[in-house]
């Protein structure tokens, strides 16, 4: 008990010299349990660290306004052309690269990285939003679709290749996300992939502080703590020694993306060899910005360096300004999904990762008053959550390019509940997904009839979120990216729903949905 008090007295003195002593003003008050979860929440924190990040962000944060968005306007350049491939307007290159990237994944020197720390709070859900059901007809969850994704990835490149290989999935977890998903790979026996090759590691965790830099309490004995953003990806691959992980496999190539995106093509081959063939350490994967009002952040040089720029931080005028064929000129969505050289990795996290800057999210965040010991619920932003980007190591690239590709061919993210007009919700993406499988059922000869046998026409794409998709969904086991289909499609007809998995062709007499 001495040695307790002893080591009590210690992290309180260390807490006040750091002038964060409040974060013990209940001690009195916690029973032996709680004393210990608080003590060992503290004594990894580094307040010192922490005071310096608050006063880096708050230094760097939040001002000038109009003047500062004109001054960026100015320095800002869209992504040149020499950079830049697209699925669209680049069809002819598509075969290359994409053979190209599956050569790496026979050599079995490509890695995916998903960054799936995020809880489906959103979403009305209490766990990871990688375990979401959207609704399919199949019930697959975003993990499953992922995980199928990456083995008919390894089958495709084996077939080609004549070779064995497998790509390792690395997943980065927050603290509340870690023993939830790893429950639930477990569960589903990893989805038929090998334990192994999947590999889980935790992100950092940063406390919350009011605007005055004070550590917050989420309870009289537990500290408000938050995920310090996916950027905080560089400094856990360091801690949890998964770039040495990753060079010791052989991994040269990693795609890192976001849980989120329905329609994510997990180390897609032809973004791959896209990268190589253009010798980049760094790529982003775009889609293009078609409203100049969409909030989403957008790929650009500002002063000859690559970044994105938030599109709360472009003026209306610079947003809807125009190149000579029409399109806006500022127009590369990020959209959360990007290639990294292994080599590129293990500078970032040797070199570049302390130099980061943490950016400032002003939130409402509950919290314990100090003074009355009362649990507040604020109704308007009382604190700051700071957290690091993943594009935020962009500027550190010495060979950057981007990779354009169909928003409705790759792009649906699921961040919302279903309500009655929203969008990037279980409804959209499960939307997106089934016209994505009913297109690839159409460019392989197939087609659909309604109950009276008369053909449906073939007008796939949904224009608006009121348009119903034929119900068709295809197991990423029979086609990763739409080959392979016209064995089962060719020149037949069908009725929807419609399924297709390893199991066959299964159309649903009842349309249960």
């Amino acid at each position: 008990m001495e040695e307790e008090g002893e080591a009590a007295a210690a992290l309180a003195q260390r807490l006040a010299a750091g002038g964060q002593g409040h974060v013990l003003c209940f001690w009195p008050e916690l029973g032996g349990a709680a004393r210990r979860a608080l003590a060992a929440e503290l004594r990894d924190m580094d307040v010192a660290e922490i005071n310096r990040f608050f006063r880096r962000a708050r230094g760097d944060g939040g001002g000038g306004g109009a003047a500062a968005a004109a001054g960026l306007d100015a320095r800002m350049e869209p992504v040149p052309r020499d950079v830049l491939g697209s699925a669209s307007r680049d069809r002819g290159l598509l075969p290359r690269w994409e053979s190209r990237g599956l050569a790496e994944i026979a050599g079995s020197r490509v890695a995916a990285l998903l960054l799936a720390g995020g809880q489906g709070t959103r979403l009305g859900v209490p766990y990871p939003k990688g375990m979401c059901d959207v609704g399919l007809p199949s019930r697959k969850t975003l993990f499953h679709l992922q995980a199928e994704r990456l083995r008919r990835l390894q089958q495709l490149a084996e077939e080609q290749h004549g070779t064995p290989c497998h790509i390792p999935w690395y997943i980065m977890t927050s603290g509340r996300t870690m023993e939830s998903t790893k429950e639930f790979f477990l569960k589903h026996h990893y989805f038929g992939l090998k334990t192994e090759n999947v590999i889980f590691f935790q992100q950092g965790m940063l406390p919350a502080l009011g605007f005055d830099g004070k550590i917050l309490l989420e309870e009289k004995g537990k500290i408000a703590m938050a995920p310090d953003g996916n950027g905080g990806l560089y400094r856990a691959l360091g801690v949890h020694g998964i770039v040495d992980d990753m060079e010791r496999r052989g991994v040269q190539s990693v795609h890192v993306y976001c849980v989120d995106n329905i329609l994510v093509k997990v180390a897609d081959p032809r973004f791959i060899g896209f990268c190589l063939e253009k010798g980049a350490d760094c790529g982003a994967k775009v889609v293009e910005k078609t409203n100049p009002t969409e909030p989403v952040g957008v790929v650009c040089r500002v002063d000859g360096v690559y970044q994105v720029v938030e599109y709360s931080e472009i003026s209306l005028a610079t947003a809807q300004k125009r190149g000579p064929d029409g399109r806006l000129l500022f127009n590369a969505g990020n959209i959360a999904n990007h290639y990294f050289t292994t080599a590129f990795l293990k500078d970032v996290v040797n070199t570049y990762e302390p130099r980061l800057q943490h950016h400032v999210a002003e939130k409402k965040i509950p919290h314990v008053d100090i003074a009355t010991g009362q649990p507040i619920q604020p109704e308007k932003p009382n604190g700051i959550k700071m957290e690091k980007f993943v594009f935020d190591i962009f500027q550190f690239s010495k060979k950057f390019v981007v990779y354009e590709v169909l928003r409705e061919d790759e792009f649906s993210p699921l961040k919302n509940a279903d309500s009655q007009n929203g969008k990037d919700n279980p409804t959209t993406a499960r939307h997106a997904l089934m016209s994505l499988h009913h297109c690839w059922v159409l460019n392989a000869g197939g087609h659909f009839v309604d109950e009276n046998g008369t053909r449906i026409p073939a007008i796939p794409r949904l224009k608006d979120a009121n348009d119903l998709p034929i119900q068709c969904e295809i197991s990423p086991l029979i086609s990763y990216g739409g080959e392979g289909l016209e064995k089962y499609v060719k020149d037949r007809e069908f009725r929807t729903p419609l399924i297709i998995d390893e199991d066959g062709i299964h159309e649903l007499v009842k349309n249960g949905m």
